[in-house]
Order: C-alpha cells, then sequence, then structure tokens
C-alpha cells in the first residue's frame, strides 16, 4: 500500500453538499420530463413513480431529523417504532420493510407534484443543515432504535440516493442520467464508511477474519476488516497487511455495491479487479456486505 494520505473532512462535506445540489436539480428536471410515471424503473417491482416517491420519503426523512426546529413532519410520514425488523430480523430486512412503506408516502394524484416536492424538500435539507458542524449528529431511526449517523453520512447517503434512484428512474424512462467519478467518490467516502458495517450480514460473518485494502482510482482508501461477525471501515489507513486488494472505478464499485451493474461486467471493461495475497476473496465483500 502507498503512503498515508488525509483529507479535509469539512472541505469534502462542502463538495458533497455542492454536489448533491446539483444532482437534485438535474433529478427534479428529469422528473419534469417523464410523461408516465407508472412505467417500470430499473427497481423490480417499482414503477417510476415508485422510485420517485421512495426518494421523496428519503429527503422527508433526512431532512425532519435535522437538528433544530423542522417545519416538516417530525418523523418523516413513518412511525419508526411501529416499523418491523423484517421477514429475517436483519438491518437488510428492516431498510426493505421502510423501503416498502415509503413508496406510498407520495401517492394518486399527489404523484402529479412528485418534480416539485422533490425540489421543495431537496432544498430543505441543505437550508436546514447549512451551517451545521460535520460531525452533527442525525437520528436515523429507520435504520433501527436509537441509530443515529454524522451529517456527513447523511448528506452522502441523500446523494447516493439521488444518484442511484435517479439512474433507475433514467433507466426506466428510457432517458440519460449522468453519474460522476466525482461524486462517486464523495458518496464512497462520506457514507459508505459509515453505512458499510452497518450492513454487515453478521451471521455471514460469523467466524470470518478478513481484511479488505479497497482503493478507489482518484478517490478515497478504504480499509474494510472483517472479523467475527463485526466490521469496521478505516478511511485513509496506515499501512497494514491485507489478504486481498480491490481496485476499483468510484462509478463502477458505487454501482456494483447497489446492484445497479453486474460484477463481472465491471471486470470486464477493467473498472474493477481484484489482487493481493488472496484475490479470490473479493466476491467475499459483496457477499458479506450488501445493499438493501
Amino acid at each position: 500500500m502507498g503512503a498515508v494520505t488525509t483529507f479535509d473532512p469539512v472541505a469534502e462535506h462542502a463538495r458533497t453538499r455542492v454536489a448533491l445540489e446539483a444532482a437534485i436539480g438535474r433529478l427534479v428536471a428529469l422528473t419534469g420530463g417523464i410523461g408516465d410515471l407508472e412505467v417500470p424503473s430499473g427497481v423490480p417491482a417499482w414503477s417510476v413513480g415508485d422510485v420517485g416517491a421512495h426518494l421523496a420519503a428519503v429527503y422527508l426523512a433526512f431532512g425532519s431529523a435535522l437538528p433544530g426546529e423542522r417545519s416538516g413532519e417530525a418523523a418523516g410520514g413513518i412511525d419508526w417504532a411501529a416499523v418491523p425488523d423484517g421477514r429475517d430480523g436483519t438491518f437488510g430486512g428492516r431498510i426493505a420493510a421502510v423501503n416498502a412503506l415509503s413508496v406510498g408516502l407520495v401517492a394518486g394524484a399527489e404523484r402529479r407534484r412528485l418534480g416539485p416536492i422533490l425540489a421543495e424538500r431537496g432544498a430543505a435539507f441543505l437550508r436546514d443543515s447549512a451551517g451545521l458542524a460535520p460531525d452533527t449528529p442525525v437520528p436515523t431511526p429507520w435504520y433501527g432504535p436509537g441509530r443515529t449517523v454524522p451529517l456527513t453520512a447523511a448528506t452522502g447517503l441523500m446523494l447516493s440516493e439521488t444518484l442511484v434512484h435517479g439512474l433507475d428512474m433514467a433507466r426506466g424512462a428510457r432517458r440519460p442520467w449522468a453519474l460522476t467519478s466525482e461524486e462517486a467518490s464523495l458518496v464512497i467516502g462520506q457514507a459508505m464508511t459509515t453505512m458499510m458495517p452497518l450492513a454487515l450480514d453478521a451471521e455471514k460473518a460469523r467466524g470470518v477474519r478478513i481484511a479488505f485494502d479497497l482503493a478507489l482510482r482518484g478517490g478515497p482508501q478504504l480499509a474494510v476488516v472483517v472479523e467475527d461477525g463485526a466490521a469496521t471501515v478505516t478511511r485513509d489507513p496506515a499501512p497494514r497487511p491485507y489478504d486481498c486488494r480491490i481496485t476499483a472505478a468510484p462509478t463502477a464499485f458505487l454501482l456494483v455495491s447497489f446492484g445497479r451493474m453486474p460484477l463481472w461486467r465491471a471486470i470486464a471493461l477493467g473498472r474493477m479487479r481484484a489482487g493481493g495475497r488472496r484475490p479470490w476473496l473479493a466476491t467475499r465483500l459483496s457477499e458479506l456486505i450488501t445493499a438493501p
């Protein structure tokens, strides 16, 4: 591994806010240009309108969770205490249950205002989070009782949801959608460092000890260590031995992580490759840490 690098968390958070504002603008323009919101999207069983409604719920949830007096619904439209943990009791199961509820929060005639709703809620999050410290805790009860994430992760998650689900909507509407390497790097550095440990399948990880060196081209370097049912993710880590090194283009890693690009395609295009002492372990990362 190369020399240890450092990053400026304040500056990177500021860049993430700028990227989020731009992505929301693209999303609103995309939504306004779609004539039929009921066509299938890139998400199985969801229409384009369902994806947009889910995004509107995400924007409302994160916006309503910010510290201070909020003008929106205090719980983001969902009674989080009543949300089941899913059939299998896992983190992924809980998120699947939350996602199923979210698509119904903007329904019927209200979906004709989906573009303006997304614009209003996206702008509200950016406005109400402006000036808050990057490490400000943001309550995220949809991830489980008492859960919080730092504002950096909340902003990165808003960006990831916008980028990935914008792609889902664009695929369904057969329209172009931009997703840049810089945007993907910001998501990985700001959000995935927090979310990867939460998304670990503890049952599959029981008894497993693997250290991954994840190097994003032009982006952050992460040490992902899975050890006996838990995972830690360290940004720009100090040198240490690894079992497997994964080198990837940020956009490819983001899309593969969220199931929007097959791993074999990323490899065939030369956008992901594995190395190190045990390169065959690379596929275990997506088996142990999965996107809901």
